[in-house]
């Protein structure tokens, strides 16, 4: 499995990695509980199990974008939830993200909701979350609307573990 991430500025990674470090201070899941080095707040644009990746750096050159951060986002899934900051899609990240969409080719049915006018873009804070600590988790995360910059591109490979980084 391919993921295809799109990075935020080094102000909004900060952002992010503190609403991590205020989930584990409270007790919480987190993402910032994952110590691996690939770790590190991303936007996921496409998953494929076999993408065309060649056409990706050119689609590197088309960064910064604007980011737009909303609210508190939530998946819910079997008594639990995923936690997430919002990504509010503006008209240059639709168009990108359809341009990354093209160049990787078309979704798999497992990852649809990575193609376009299926994708909710997301920064993730926590995954698990149980539905009777979602108050405590949106407390302790305390996310407020932001405006940042996506600036970084890079692709990371599921099976060998490892991250190319285009931008």
């Amino acid at each position: 499995m391919i993921s295809v991430e799109v990075l935020p500025d080094p102000t909004t990674d900060g952002l992010a990695r503190g609403a991590w470090k205020r989930l584990i201070d409270a007790g919480l899941p987190s993402a910032g509980r994952h110590t691996g080095e690939s770790n590190r707040p991303h936007i996921t644009v496409a998953v494929r199990e076999s993408p065309a990746l060649d056409g990706l750096a050119g689609l590197a050159d088309l960064l910064p974008l604007t980011l737009r951060l909303g609210g508190v986002l939530l998946f819910p899934r079997s008594g639990q939830a995923v936690i997430s900051w919002q990504v509010v899609v503006t008209t240059p990240l639709a168009e990108f993200h359809r341009r990354v969409a093209d160049s990787v080719g078309p979704a798999d049915e497992r990852y649809a909701h990575t193609a376009p006018d299926d994708w909710t873009p997301h920064l993730t804070m926590a995954r698990r979350v149980r539905l009777a600590d979602l108050g405590a988790a949106v407390e302790a995360i305390d996310l407020s609307p932001h405006v940042g910059e996506l600036t970084g591109l890079r692709i990371w490979d599921a099976s060998s573990r490892t991250v190319t980084t285009l931008r």
